[in-house]
């Protein structure tokens, strides 16, 4: 069979110029080459990918160096004992390997490999969606390759493994989680047989490499729709022993007429929700993460019901040993658990009455993760009472409409003291010490009531008209 790749790449004529030069490339020097895996895929599918994955017949880190001679391109990366080849370019990362094929010992988190031709290449590969080449040869250019139906499989929406699924999970139990991922991004069904050889072997996944398994969860987080694929790892026993603090927040517990909603349906509506405003990846963990600590929090009163006090101090500071597991920058922790921190603030400045003051504190504390705050308080809205959620939506606008107000008034997403502490110690002959910090805070404070301005001069002519005050508390506190 062969396709009409100029046609698969309408909307990418530079990506088909680029594989005809490759193509060129490997006729000069006699090797045969093949498009295969996620750009075959995604170009049948209809999706754009500009990530491109080569399999030489022969030697592809040879072969890398003369495509980025032709291409006058970055200096080649080399991965010598999986004889793959990255080749970066400007807008696309370009792999090229050896036709291989990779297997894992039983308590390996390395794979060793062995070269081989193009059918055992294909087979070697995940899933039947992935096992498809296209030549790229002159001769033979759109030539197509599916040994193992995967055009079939992927008009029939399905994930399944090419070989027995058994033996592809635990030579490579990271497949688990692909396969997982590939279903959540597509919207595809996995495979009965499939799924159940996950379950079978979801211990496996243990050996695996921190950072492989976040690179694969967090593809999962970004999809339109991330419920979908952490379902199906609720569902394959795999989330038990990746997150087993997910676990419990399952169910929902009954006290006479009082009961608490499920937090685990609740926590997955929330995800989805902040996906629909097409969130990063930090705001869609912070979604993930922001009601962890309820099981733990957890009380009955008598005449109250269910409360959750402290679950939002609580689960910013276990979201750090989750994010152990992630492998996350610091910045980026920082954010995720300042939002979890925060995320009920503006629903509690929206049952009462919206002052400046409160929005002030608002916007000082968020900083400049407010927007991303209001995202996450407005997806955090799952109640089934259509007259709640408009009410709520409704005090939502205005504590929005007037963050608009303060925030262009008062400048304060990045708040800062307009006295620094040398100047206060300059001002009032001071050394060192905590009574710095107790002026700069009480200039602070008249800027979130309102007292002041938040500019220096106004500070300046704050702290003189209260000096005699501040030096009394000084020398009353010495």
């Amino acid at each position: 069979m062969k396709l009409d790749v100029k046609q698969l790449f309408e909307d990418q004529p530079s990506l088909y110029a680029l594989i005809g030069k490759i193509g060129e490339v490997a006729d000069t020097f006699g090797i045969q080459a093949y498009l295969v895996g996620g750009l075959v895929r995604d170009l049948i599918i209809g999706k754009k990918n500009k990530d491109i994955d080569i399999v030489v017949i022969g030697d592809g880190l040879v072969f890398a160096d003369e495509v980025s001679k032709a291409l006058n391109a970055f200096p080649v990366v080399k991965f010598k004992e999986f004889g793959t080849a990255m080749i970066p370019l400007e807008e696309m990362e370009l792999e090229i390997v050896s036709a291989r094929k990779e297997v894992y010992q039983t308590h390996s988190r390395n794979p060793k490999v062995k070269f081989t031709d193009l059918d055992e290449d294909l087979k070697r590969r995940d899933f039947t969606i992935n096992t498809m080449a296209i030549s790229i040869n002159v001769d033979t250019f759109g030539d197509f390759i599916d040994p193992f139906n995967g055009l079939k499989d992927i008009k029939g929406e399905l994930i399944i493994t090419p070989l027995d699924p058994k033996e592809t999970f635990f030579e490579d139990p990271l497949r688990m989680l692909r396969a997982i991922r590939f279903a959540s991004q597509l919207g595809f069904n996995i495979d009965k047989n499939t799924f159940l050889a996950i379950k079978t072997y979801a211990d496996r996944i243990n050996i695996i490499s921190k950072e492989r398994i976040r690179d694969e969860f967090l593809k999962i987080l970004m999809s339109s729709k991330p419920s979908f694929g952490i379902n199906l790892l609720y569902e394959s026993t795999l989330l038990g022993y990746l997150f087993p603090e997910f676990i419990e927040l399952k169910g929902i517990e009954s006290h006479g007429v009082y009961k608490h909603k499920d937090v685990y349906l609740h926590t997955l509506k929330v995800l989805d929700n902040v996906a629909k405003f097409d969130a990063d990846i930090n705001l869609r963990l912070a979604a993930l993460y922001h009601d962890i600590a309820k099981p733990r929090t957890k009380r009955f009163y008598d005449g109250i019901g269910w409360t959750f006090h402290g679950h939002e101090e609580l689960g910013a500071r276990m979201f750090e040993r989750y994010a152990r597991k992630l492998r996350l920058s610091t910045k980026d922790i920082k954010k995720i658990e300042k939002l979890i921190r925060l995320h009920l603030r503006p629903i509690a400045v929206a049952k009462e009455e919206v002052t400046d003051s409160a929005i002030r504190r608002l916007i000082v504390e968020a900083g400049e993760n407010i927007d991303d705050l209001m995202i996450l308080c407005r997806a955090d809205i799952t109640s089934k009472n259509k007259e709640r959620v408009q009410r709520y939506l409704k005090n939502f606008e205005l504590v929005e409409k007037r963050i608009g107000e303060v925030e262009e008034k008062d400048t304060l997403r990045a708040f800062q003291s307009p006295f620094n502490g040398k100047e206060i110690m300059k001002m009032f002959a001071l050394e060192p010490g905590p009574y710095v910090g107790k002026i700069k805070h009480f200039v602070e404070e008249a800027i979130l009531e309102g007292e002041i301005e938040n500019t220096h001069d106004a500070a300046s002519e704050f702290i003189e008209k209260n000096k005699e005050k501040l030096i009394d508390l000084y020398l009353k506190n010495h």
